[in-house]
């Protein structure tokens, strides 16, 4: 399938040759007025249950030093309302269904939801950036769904097309894709299995990342291709100690596919592994997810069309630094404890992904809610191929000041077939609190992006 994927994406099968102009000078300098700068509406909702965007979340709290763990912001907040299979018909029109799926299968499953605050913000040199992308951004001749090009350092598409929902689709995708998250990253995340009962460590590792899109002296005109190079090192279970992952995300996988490669604990051997995307399963959970599922979504697009249905109020998981207090007595044995979770409403774009004709997927039709501010997804539905509801799955938004940034960091899946659920990308929920911290200062050596350097690392 991956490599029936990769020869039509070679061939651009299918895709309507088409690029649209980039957005007027006009149209830009609504970024400045009516919309902020990354493109979500400045203005508040109707009833004000949504405010206003006024600048964001840019100052850490007294005493914080980058050593700690950024605690939850908002801590002291009562929260509003609490819906559940109970009262759920009374806010259908602003859950998910994969919320309301959710509450369906687990009556003692809720939401709580708190104070809308709109914390998205990003440093004024990504916003100039984004500015520009407006200005130049184009997606890729092929159609949107392969890429983009002429844009750096910002999302490239902060104003869709809306006059094309396919084309605004896949933008919006790509949005997401190319998030504002930080220059580069070390930490040490886990990911854990829940099935019949019994939480399982499926994979812990040194992850860092270094975003060469999202470089402060950066530019286009130097700008790599590349998205963003990560290296996982495993360190555990024990047969995966030592198992070192390489992997570049490409902004047009039409033009510079994505790769990845792999070394495998005692072989001492590199292989290239152009693979690491799509619906290949995810070792790294086990095989209960693809890859295309992480992250919500992941890797390259073309095997689906992106149909952008609207834009709507919801409520989505927002501001939630108390997700990473998480310990092994929140994971319940059909959802990680409600308590932990912060829900809020805000506008999100809601994009449908079927599959392209000649395409196949194991998960062939699938639904993202993307909040404006930020472009993260927040949650997302998938459906199998009779149609039969699938997977609920939901997005947590972090907040990190320092960077400054609301920045999507963590996931739960949650399967309601098969009644199990991974947590991916959260901390060890055996490790101390205040071991808990994520390095947003230190540089990883680019010696770590090597292939070439991967087998000097092997353990025996």
């Amino acid at each position: 399938m991956a490599a029936s994927s990769a020869i039509a994406l070679g061939a651009g099968i299918g895709a309507p040759k088409r690029a649209r102009a980039a957005v007027s000078a006009a149209q830009a300098e609504m970024l400045k007025t009516v919309l902020t700068p990354i493109g979500g509406e400045r203005a508040g909702n109707a009833d004000g249950s949504i405010p206003a965007w006024t600048g964001g979340l840019t100052q850490p709290p007294a005493g914080w030093t980058p050593d700690q763990p950024m605690p939850d912001l908002f801590a002291s907040e009562a929260k509003t309302l609490s819906i559940n299979a109970s009262n759920m018909s009374q806010y259908a029109d602003r859950l998910s269904d994969g919320v309301m799926a959710m509450m369906t299968k687990y009556p003692d499953f809720r939401i709580d939801v708190y104070p809308t605050h709109r914390t998205a913000a990003a440093p004024q040199w990504v916003y100039d950036n984004i500015y520009q992308n407006a200005l130049n951004a184009q997606p890729e001749a092929g159609g949107a769904r392969f890429g983009f090009t002429g844009a750096y350092g910002g999302v490239p598409f902060p104003i869709p097309n809306t006059a094309d929902p396919l084309e605004a689709g896949a933008e919006i995708v790509w949005n997401h894709c190319s998030r504002w998250v930080c220059e580069h990253y070390i930490y040490r995340p886990a990911v854990y299995l829940m099935s019949s009962g019994q939480l399982t460590l499926t994979a812990e590792y040194k992850l860092s990342a270094f975003y060469d899109y999202y470089q402060k002296d950066g530019s286009l005109a130097n700008y790599s291709g590349w998205f963003y190079k990560t290296d996982y090192f495993g360190v555990a279970p024990p047969a995966d100690a030592g198992e070192n992952i390489v992997s570049y995300q490409s902004t047009n996988p039409y033009s510079l596919p994505n790769v990845g490669w792999q070394l495998l604990n005692g072989q001492g051997r590199v292989r290239r592994n152009p693979d690491l995307q799509y619906d290949v399963p995810n070792s790294q959970t086990q095989g209960t997810i693809n890859l295309d599922e992480s992250f919500l979504v992941y890797g390259a697009l073309n095997e689906f069309d992106w149909k952008l249905i609207g834009k709507k109020e919801l409520y989505v998981p927002y501001n939630n630094n108390k997700i990473n207090t998480i310990t092994a007595s929140d994971c319940g044995p059909n959802f990680i404890n409600p308590d932990l979770v912060r829900w809020e409403l805000h506008r999100v774009w809601v994009v449908d992904a079927t599959l392209h004709p000649g395409e196949r997927n194991v998960i062939p039709h699938r639904r993202f809610y993307f909040d404006e501010d930020t472009w993260n997804a927040c949650v997302s539905d998938e459906w199998d191929a009779q149609g039969n509801f699938w997977k609920a799955s939901m997005g947590f938004q972090i907040n990190r000041p320092d960077l400054p940034g609301t920045i999507f960091w963590n996931y739960v899946i949650y399967n309601l077939q098969s009644q199990n659920y991974v947590h991916e990308l959260g901390f060890d929920v055996n490790a101390p609190q205040e071991s808990r911290v994520i390095d947003f200062i230190t540089v990883p050596s680019k010696d770590v992006f090597n292939p070439q350097a991967m087998a000097a690392q092997e353990q025996y």
